[in-house]
């Protein structure tokens, strides 16, 4: 479809050459870098909270986006998160998980695999793109927007301390506690 046809939505989703820099899917906000102040929100929590990033200063946070609830790779985060939720927390961080997946979702895949920390629900999206973790993705040759696994480790003055893009979740969370010890 890309360049073959000039329709205001082939325009917008599949820009050529002549259109460079067109297209709503490919317009990304830049990802929040270490040193950056975290873009405060409030959003709402497992257990009927709303969670507000400043009312957490004064403790770490671990704040990690993933793509969506019930899925492997997310499920093996959330999991590891939890095992090592102990360790966690003896490093004086609070973890919160994001998604743009709604409450209801999340106090279901909170209970099934008993997530001690809260996951919040961003359905409008404003803090996935306020983090820069909105992004475009292609999966079997379709591209889409979607959320990249990244975590965002906040110092207790709510200043980004670390930032682990692009997520691989094996050994993820040993990454994370060893950057604790930094802090």
């Amino acid at each position: 479809m890309r360049g073959q046809h000039a329709c205001s939505y082939c325009i917008r989703w599949f820009p050529n050459e002549r259109n460079e820099g067109a297209g709503t899917i490919l317009n990304e906000v830049p990802m929040i870098k270490e040193g950056d102040k975290a873009p405060d929100f409030t959003l709402p929590a497992t257990g009927g909270a709303r969670v507000r990033l400043s009312d957490l200063r004064g403790s770490n946070v671990v704040l990690y986006f993933y793509p969506k609830d019930n899925t492997p790779g997310c499920t093996k985060e959330a999991c590891s998160f939890r095992d090592q939720s102990a360790a966690l927390k003896r490093a004086g961080a609070i973890v919160l998980g994001v998604s743009t997946d709604s409450v209801a979702s999340h106090e279901k895949f909170a209970k099934k695999y008993g997530l001690p920390f809260p996951l919040l629900s961003d359905e409008d999206k404003s803090v996935v793109k306020a983090y820069g973790v909105w992004k475009k993705k292609s999966l079997y040759g379709r591209l889409f927007k979607g959320v990249e696994r990244t975590t965002f480790l906040i110092n207790d003055r709510g200043v980004v301390a670390r930032v682990f893009p692009k997520v691989k979740v094996e050994g993820h969370t040993r990454e994370v506690l060893d950057a604790l010890k930094n802090l």
